[in-house]
């Protein structure tokens, strides 16, 4: 693969990672057609057992096509500067088929009648996806995105790692970045019984991908190891000594 033919693929692999970002949040929020919460169409259990495949099939490639193991053997097929753009790529196309395969469960758990309540859960609802975003910017978000390794083959210079620290909130709490997914799934003024399995089961994967995702920091970072004995994992406060001293460098983003 060539460098403009690559540097090409990252930028399509990035253009249908963030349409796909911006549907999501429509999609959470049923600010699109056909949302999270649209009618019913299939019998209960059918519906379950789909839901639950399209959540299992995303977190099955989104987990082990990040880890180190399978990346050495993916680059034996896949060239190293579109590997990270050809892992965005697939988790794009994993979220695109949620979109458009998701099965509504209907029913309710909670709506909350007040304007300011409903109010303050739209106000968390935005802070999340914003913080998610901003979280990748602080961390480099044309690198996390594989734009960044496409731009150096591009320009023909060697890929190399960034320095690893701790902007911003990566001082108050080691994992912003599922702080903010945490407020995305569970802000909202009206929980449907869809809605709850989509957050409970995104809940669950993103506490598992933690461990798996710290204990290849530490392989490859030993320095991470301090950091995550002084910071909190995800809610600030809940450590004695938590934030952490400005200027050490830690590995503070997810690969």
């Amino acid at each position: 693969m060539g460098p403009i033919i690559a540097f090409a693929y990252g930028i399509v692999a990035y253009a249908v990672f963030f349409a796909s970002f911006l549907y999501a949040i429509g999609f959470v929020g049923n600010l699109v057609p056909h949302g999270m919460d649209a009618a019913p169409v299939s019998p209960l259990g059918v519906s379950l057992l789909i839901d639950l495949g399209l959540l299992g099939l995303f977190a099955v490639q989104h987990s082990v096509m990040a880890r180190p193991a399978f990346k050495r053997w993916w680059t034996r097929i896949v060239p190293q500067p579109v590997e990270r753009s050809t892992y965005v790529l697939a988790s794009s196309l994993a979220l695109i088929l949620l979109f458009w395969q998701w099965r509504p469960l209907g029913g309710v758990v909670w709506d909350i009648d007040s304007a300011a309540g409903r109010a303050l859960m739209w106000t968390g609802f935005a802070f999340g996806w914003g913080l998610v975003l901003v979280t990748t910017f602080l961390i480099n978000h044309f690198d996390l995105f594989g734009l960044r390794q496409v731009w150096l083959n591009l320009r023909g210079r060697a890929y190399t790692q960034l320095p690893f620290k701790t902007p911003g909130p990566y001082r108050l709490v080691r994992h912003p970045l599922y702080v903010g997914w945490f407020f995305a799934f569970w802000a909202t003024p009206t929980m449907t019984t869809t809605h709850l399995l989509f957050a409970v089961m995104t809940t669950a994967y993103i506490l598992v991908a933690i461990q798996l995702e710290e204990r290849d920091l530490v392989t490859f970072h030993p320095e991470y190891a301090e950091y995550r004995e002084r910071v909190p994992m995800l809610i600030p406060g809940t450590r004695s000594g938590a934030a952490a001293k400005p200027g050490v460098r830690v590995a503070a983003a997810p690969r």
